[in-house]
């Protein structure tokens, strides 16, 4: 069971890794700062980036939970 659980953790860790490493950055980050004039704070995530966000915040939730699962397991 244990082997089996470090199994998953790893690879949940490598994915979630790749994931947020195919996330472009977001370059508008300055203008919900103020730096130019705040019009591009309204933009919104569409598409294949709204999918990829989504998978990654599921990716962390699962990562985490399991990450937490032995201290509800143990003896």
């Amino acid at each position: 069971m244990v082997h089996l659980l470090s199994i998953v953790q790893i690879t949940l860790a490598i994915l979630l890794v790749a994931l947020i490493l195919v996330q472009r950055a977001n370059t508008y980050a300055t203008g919900a700062l103020g730096a130019e004039g705040g019009s591009q704070a309204t933009l919104k995530k569409r598409g294949g980036e709204l999918m990829l966000h989504r998978l990654t915040v599921i990716t962390a939730f699962l990562f985490a939970a399991l990450l937490a699962l032995p201290l509800f397991i143990s003896k």
